[in-house]
């Protein structure tokens, strides 16, 4: 409890008009004395009528789990009698610096708040993985004369867990794109065109006469054709860089979080083809290593080991990484590295892995594009700080495309996206890998 700006007033105002009578009428002593009690006593029965404590309720509700990205909602619910809850309540939360507040919403008592009740939903925004606490509420409220601002603290001790963002697969928006795979449009284009035999049926005017089967027509006495289809069953290694570049802010999140997102949305797309999907990751030094199995199998474990994946302050080694994962590696495999680079200089060891890397296996380069890059080539405002960034900003672009093309001629296929879109065109480039055999 705290004076508010109203008391702090009134009592300024009596303390000058106490100076003021003091040095013109002496004999006001007797009036001054009553105007201070009369004060004081107002305080004391403001304090009295306003004692809430005995009379409120309060409620709070945090889900146990969410998704990194994503909001969960703080419930806040107040009982209390006689209309004591007409008047404005504030209300603060201590709690992890890893959950930002972003709003306060009072809901509509009419949507399930009874009489002398009032609900609150505080948004808080999951920045980063992990187990985060909500450790006090703080509610601020006006005594009834408002010369009195009363603070309530009310412990709280919850704790939500941070989990991988996997609503794109909660939501079938993985399976719509892999779904042409199974049965659409290009697992059409592709019988004929594959090295896994599919089925066989009888030959019709318009197919290719090279797809005839001559023995099992020769047997059937009937022309039939073999339809052949994408080869399954190949290993996929999703390989995610955890050291200091990942651990970088883009666009609210961790770059690490991002790449984390997109490799459990593959995993769970590879699952839905028939691919065998692993698991790697390393920085100063090898992390972490999950053995390939069936996509749908590995979901869950992979999701595990990636909620648990530590936010490093250590630069990459790609050698030592990259060097690693080759060698526990016994069978060519997709192999999708999930990277990061400052400049062509400090890129040239990772590139020089990936050559080696690239030449027994089919490796795909993600990396994270800042979107602010493009704004600041073209500036608003043509001061000198704005061209200086605008330079600067156009040389780092010139190096990643520099970078981006010499992976490129060695083999490695590189995909440079947007961190909103990183997952769909992660998605996509799979699918064309799949649809062009080039496992």
């Amino acid at each position: 409890m705290r004076p508010s700006s109203t008391l702090i007033a009134l009592v300024l105002i009596s303390a000058a008009v106490t100076v003021f009578t003091s040095v013109w009428w002496r004999d006001m002593s007797y009036f001054l004395l009553l105007m201070w009690l009369a004060l004081a006593a107002l305080t004391i029965a403001d304090l009295v009528i306003s004692n809430l404590a005995g009379r409120m309720t309060i409620d709070f509700d945090l889900p146990p789990q969410g998704f990194v990205g994503h909001t969960a909602a703080f419930t806040v619910g107040i009982r209390s009698q006689k209309g004591a809850l007409s008047r404005k309540i504030e209300i603060r939360l201590d709690l992890a610096p890893e959950l930002v507040v972003d709003e306060i919403r009072w809901l509509d008592p009419a949507s399930g708040a009874g009489e002398g009740e009032v609900k609150a939903s505080l948004d808080l925004h999951l920045t980063r993985r992990g187990r985060y606490a909500v450790n006090a509420l703080w509610l601020k409220w006006p005594s009834r004369l408002k010369l009195l601002e009363i603070i309530a603290k009310m412990p709280v001790g919850k704790e939500i867990a941070v989990q991988p963002d996997i609503s794109p697969v909660l939501s079938g928006a993985i399976k719509t794109q892999i779904l042409p795979l199974e049965a659409g449009q290009k697992d059409l284009r592709l019988r004929g065109e594959g090295s896994e035999f599919h089925q066989l049926r009888e030959f019709v005017s318009g197919m290719d006469p090279r797809s005839i089967d001559w023995k099992r027509s020769a047997r059937m006495r009937s022309l039939v054709v073999r339809e052949m289809r994408a080869e399954r069953n190949h290993q996929i290694i999703l390989c995610v860089d955890s050291g200091r570049l990942m651990a970088e802010q883009l666009a609210g999140f961790t770059k690490l979080d991002r790449a984390i997102n997109a490799a459990l949305a593959m995993c769970w797309g590879a699952g839905l083809a028939g691919d065998l999907v692993g698991f790697y990751s390393f920085d100063s030094r090898p992390r972490l290593f999950v053995p390939a199995l069936p996509g749908r199998a590995a979901f869950p474990r992979l999701q595990t080991v990636c909620a648990g994946l530590r936010y490093e302050t250590q630069e990459t080694n790609h050698t030592l990484g990259l060097t690693h994962l080759s060698g526990r590696l016994k069978r060519r495999s997709l192999i999708v590295i999930f990277s990061d680079f400052v400049d062509t200089i400090t890129a040239e060891l990772m590139i020089e892995n990936m050559q080696v890397l690239a030449r027994h296996h089919f490796v795909v380069y993600v990396a994270l594009r800042d979107p602010m890059l493009a704004k600041l080539i073209e500036p608003e405002e043509t001061t000198l700080d704005a061209v200086a960034r605008s330079v600067a900003a156009r040389q780092i672009l010139h190096e990643r495309r520099a970078v981006m093309e010499k992976l490129a001629r060695l083999g490695v296929l590189c995909l440079d996206s947007t961190p909103e879109a990183l997952t769909s065109d992660l998605i996509a480039r799979y699918i064309e890998i799949k649809s062009r055999e080039m496992i």
